[in-house]
């Protein structure tokens, strides 16, 4: 497979796939081919352009890959969907575009697969970036799964509702696997204003053997979006030290 980049950091349409398994998966990419790779994972119902407010800064020291996860985007939406599954994509994307040790960056439930890749592949994983997200707690009450907008779909309604139910009944594995993680992690949290508990992002950085947690006070759930600077100024010290 070849493995070239879009030159332009606004041309955000470009998108190649690659087949992974029984799904073809689309990214797009931009970056020097000889930096360190980075790879982005969006929150559930976005896609690779949900990170076009970063992608240019990150861009300027790393070879950048935005995914989008099986169910969204332009990526195949086969209807079976899971935490487990995506991390698996994950690995196989990697697998076939020849990448890794990368710098891994999710944001919500693309933090999760991350999260689940570097406990369960380390040797992938070289620094770990989990923005408003750790493994989830169980419901209660549980949630209860809604109806899909009107309109056309956005992304796979499917894929939120395999979210919904390992939300409500969550492997108590994945909070116990913290542990395992190797990789350098940063952990972004958005403060009060994000319907994230804040106490579960600290409680999980406790658990991550080698940890730093960033909160930028105001942000939300949305801090690379809501608060690029600072969501940058954290991400690019902590991926390049000499910055």
């Amino acid at each position: 497979m070849t493995n070239s980049c879009a030159g332009s950091f606004e041309r955000m349409s470009d998108v190649q796939k690659v087949q992974v398994g029984d799904v073809r998966l689309a990214y797009r990419c931009w970056g020097d081919a000889d930096a360190p790779p980075a790879v982005l994972l969006h929150c559930l119902g976005e896609d690779g352009e949900d990170w076009r407010g970063v992608v240019g800064q990150l861009a300027a020291t790393h070879r950048v890959y935005a995914l989008d996860l099986r169910g969204h985007g332009h990526s195949d939406w086969p209807g079976e969907y899971g935490f487990e599954r995506w991390r698996d994509d994950v690995a196989g994307f990697l697998r076939e575009l020849r990448l890794g040790p990368v710098a891994l960056i999710g944001h919500s439930v693309g933090a999760v697969v991350a999260l689940l890749l570097a406990t369960d592949r380390p040797e992938l994983v070289e620094r770990l970036v989990l923005e408003e997200a750790a493994p989830p707690l169980p419901a209660s009450p549980p949630q209860e799964i809604p109806d899909p907008p009107p309109g056309p779909p956005a992304f796979d309604w499917q894929a939120k509702v395999a979210v919904v139910a390992q939300r409500n009944a969550p492997d108590p594995a994945w909070w116990d696997g913290l542990a395992k993680i190797t990789a350098p992690t940063l952990v972004i949290a958005g403060g009060p204003t994000s319907h994230i508990p804040q106490q579960q992002l600290r409680d999980m950085a406790e658990r991550i053997p080698d940890c730093r947690l960033v909160t930028v006070e105001g942000a939300g759930h949305l801090v690379h979006e809501e608060r690029p600077l600072e969501y940058l100024d954290a991400v690019r010290t902590f991926l390049v030290p000499s910055l």
